[in-house]
């Protein structure tokens, strides 16, 4: 699963998501892409269901390229534990997905099979989620 090699701090405030994304939301690499329509962290675990999804349907036939990366370590504290004594242990990692993030994209397929490979792994997310040509992209629609 993915996760950073290394950190510069262990534990992070957890912040807002608020507004669109600024970065990463064109088609980048491939012809087609997966758009986040709403905000909210992608655990890892999440990213690797998706990606097993879309390499499952397309059989390994052309190239996915994965455009986020869970970089936020997430802390809980235990269960049954009373309050203070700091902040709790990183239990895994996310990455902060804005509205208009292209999340996943493919290219070397056709767009039957590439629609059907990212209506699968929009069901592993748990956000809605938009099918994008390059052309939808590039115009803004």
């Amino acid at each position: 699963m993915l996760s950073p090699k290394r950190v510069k701090h262990r534990k992070v405030q957890r912040g807002t998501i608020s507004g669109d994304a600024t970065r990463g939301n064109t088609v980048a690499f491939g012809d087609y892409g997966l758009v986040a329509l709403e905000c909210m962290w992608i655990t890892n675990r999440q990213i690797e269901a998706a990606r097993v999804a879309m390499n499952r349907h397309i059989k390994r036939g052309g190239k996915l390229w994965i455009r986020i990366f869970p970089d936020k370590p997430y802390s809980k504290k235990p269960a049954d534990t009373r309050m203070g004594k700091g902040k709790g242990a990183p239990e895994y990692w996310v990455a902060v997905v804005k509205p208009g993030t292209v999340m996943f994209e493919l290219g070397g397929i056709d767009k039957k099979l590439a629609e059907e490979a990212m209506t699968l792994a929009g069901a592993k997310l748990p956000i809605k989620t938009k099918f994008v040509d390059r052309a939808d992209v590039e115009f803004g629609l």
